[in-house]
């Protein structure tokens, strides 16, 4: 082995290394709870404050989610190394240890992003950006998952809690288009997960965790999946009879449509392929509605007083 060879050798761990931490604080949720607290800050009425504080609340939820999201795993590493869909994690596969150091780390990262969100913005905005991070990380980690299928509902509110976050760094006094926007993400949450449930329900059956499709199949489950998706579109368009404008109002149809149409395909056919399809529904339907939000915001104004 030549010196660049060696010199490969050495820097191959350190490169894994780097990329099994960054995941170990699952960023691509994280991303998702942060956007939501940005759609939060957009659709609330009144003045937006600065720049410098909604980018601030923004990356405060942002830690609060990685810490959630590490803490998940780090809470999980048994059950996980028993998945086949979790297996690889660093924490399941022992590739990094779950020790107290790195709890420390998790709780101290909390900590920092509550006293961002409380610097750059007010005592409301870093109470939201917590409860987000508390009902992931205990809630539903902790408390709920390996007890009853209401798990992942519950859990929705780590979601709805980040657009109240955003919301409270405009007024603490939340609108009902924020409120109304924390309810469908608390909506979205179940179908978006369930979803993934249908796919991976032998994996879950087999260590005991009661997802729903575990406790009722799959058939029930695409239907109750059904019904919130359903619930959650039609309640997507209410913000546009509280000042959001007709950019908002199309990115919701457009949305809603796009997840309901895979939520009735996945109720005539409840395979593993259609829950797959529906779970990235899912996110397109977040991912266009919050765009809705933003353009709206930005290019007529909607929402503001």
């Amino acid at each position: 082995m030549n010196r660049a060879e060696i010199a490969q050798a050495a820097i191959l761990p350190a490169r894994l290394t780097a990329r099994e931490v960054v995941g170990i604080f699952k960023p691509r949720i994280a991303v998702s709870i942060m956007l939501s607290a940005i759609g939060g800050l957009a659709i609330s009425p009144g003045p937006l404050p600065e720049v410098w504080c909604g980018a601030a609340v923004a990356i405060a939820v942002l830690l609060a989610a990685g810490a959630a999201g590490a803490f998940n795993q780090w809470a999980e590493a048994d059950l996980d190394a028993r998945m086949t869909r979790t297996a690889t994690r660093p924490f399941a596969s022992g590739r990094l240890e779950a020790g107290g150091l790195w709890l420390a780390a998790i709780l101290a990262l909390l900590a920092a992003a509550a006293a961002l969100a409380a610097a750059s913005a007010n005592a409301w905005a870093a109470f939201y950006t917590v409860m987000g991070a508390l009902t992931y990380g205990i809630v539903y980690t902790v408390w709920l998952k390996r007890r009853t299928w209401l798990n992942i509902v519950v859990g929705g509110l780590a979601g709805s809690f980040a657009v109240l976050a955003g919301a409270a760094a405009v007024d603490p006094r939340l609108s009902t288009e924020a409120v109304l926007l924390a309810v469908v993400l608390f909506l979205w949450t179940p179908p978006h997960f369930w979803s993934l449930a249908i796919a991976a329900r032998d994996d879950y059956a087999a260590n005991l965790v009661p997802m729903l499709p575990v406790v009722v199949g799959d058939r029930v489950c695409a239907h109750v999946i059904l019904a919130h998706t359903a619930a959650l579109s039609l309640i997507a368009l209410a913000p546009a009879a509280f000042g959001m404008g007709w950019i908002y109002l199309v990115f919701a149809i457009v949305s809603g449509s796009l997840f309901t149409a895979a939520s009735v395909a996945l109720v005539r056919a409840p395979t593993r392929r259609n829950a797959i399809r529906n779970f990235f529904a899912s996110l397109a339907q977040l991912l266009l509605l919050l765009s809705g939000v933003l353009l709206d915001r930005w290019m007529l104004g909607g929402g503001m007083a």
